[in-house]
């Protein structure tokens, strides 16, 4: 199967017109509506005391944010990491890179990785899909992903539908596991296991981690659906029709986030895959979470500048507070074990 240097370029290209371009939303909601805090009208805290802080695999952030995981290899993808390298930077939140996979071919590609020179304090998560373990790509290329970024961490990115429904998609998924197991071993930093917006529940999450991988990143459905954006990119009719018919394919990100944080407690989740706003990330952490990441709405943003990126970081992080202050949550882990109920419907 052809999976050149210049034929990934041109489908990170196209990823990246079409997310900006087209509908390519999912038909199932995140369930983020089906949850409500109770309303605590005497907060007793100052809402200007309100702290963020928090620690995420050993790291200080100055909020549990992330800027998922979007692009790179290609001009395009580098003005947009700069942008958000330098946002993230100024307001202290880590940061998610697109899949690392153009950077092992060529030297050019590897530079719109290498973002460190705009963002030399934060932590910043390198990417691979796991599918390439089983395409040529063992523990040194995993290192080289990571050391291209000088990254805290190693995201594997499980897509299977999506390689599925490409044109010239990479489908054989056998004994991946194994393959994370092992570069889990080889590797120094955390291993962070991420869908790409269909959800993982909780067995999968269970066997991930036996395998060694430190954090799981459910990235439920909700928010970009891959099937839509793939669909985009098919040519042929009979696969366009079957693309469409997977736009409402996955488990809800609310719905993962819980089953995934029970089942695993002590796991450090990552919920993702339609989160727009303050409320859904203060939600998300209620249900178990430790970070709520965010793609859509900061591509857009850095398509333009990184001033734009720290304008919609600000908001998050003040609907964040006032939502924390409005349940009497001074700190973050006082959200985390703040009540958060199923929604009541008002007749």
């Amino acid at each position: 199967m052809d999976d050149s240097p210049r034929l990934t370029k041109s489908r990170k290209q196209d990823h990246i017109e079409i997310n900006l371009r087209k509908d390519v939303q999912s038909s199932l909601r995140t369930g983020f509506d089906l949850y409500h805090f109770d309303h605590n009208s005497l907060p007793e805290i100052d809402l200007q005391n309100v702290s963020t802080v928090c620690s995420f695999l050993g790291k200080t952030v100055n909020a549990p944010i992330l800027i998922s995981s979007m692009t790179g290899g290609t001009s395009e993808g580098l003005k947009i990491n700069r942008n958000l390298a330098e946002a993230a930077e100024l307001r202290g939140i880590a940061l998610a890179l697109g899949s690392g996979r153009a950077g092992l071919d060529s030297d050019e590609a590897a530079k719109t990785y290498q973002l460190r020179q705009w963002a030399p304090s934060i932590p910043i998560y390198a990417n691979l899909g796991a599918i390439q373990l089983n395409n040529g790509c063992g523990v040194e290329e995993c290192k080289r992903v990571v050391e291209m970024a000088n990254a805290d961490a190693l995201i594997l990115h499980l897509n299977s539908l999506q390689e599925a429904l490409q044109p010239e998609g990479q489908t054989n998924f056998a004994g991946l596991l194994t393959k994370i197991e092992v570069v889990c071993k080889g590797l120094k930093v955390p291993v962070i296991a991420k869908e790409v917006g269909w959800g993982i529940n909780a067995k999968a999450a269970q066997n991930l981690v036996n395998a060694g991988v430190t954090s799981i990143d459910v990235a439920g459905a909700g928010g970009t659906s891959w099937s839509e954006v793939e669909k985009h990119r098919n040519s042929s009719e009979e696969r366009i029709r079957i693309s469409s018919h997977f736009q409402d394919w996955g488990m809800p990100t609310a719905e993962a986030v819980l089953e995934v944080s029970k089942a695993l407690p002590n796991v450090p989740l990552i919920a993702s895959g339609g989160l727009r706003k303050g409320l859904d990330i203060a939600k998300s952490l209620a249900l178990g979470a430790s970070m709520g990441g965010i793609a859509g709405g900061f591509l857009k943003a850095a398509t333009q500048s990184s001033e734009e990126v720290v304008k919609l970081i600000n908001e998050l992080l003040l609907e964040l507070r006032i939502v924390m202050f409005g349940v009497g949550a001074g700190t973050i882990e006082q959200l985390k074990q703040t009540p958060i109920y199923k929604a009541h419907l008002n007749d």
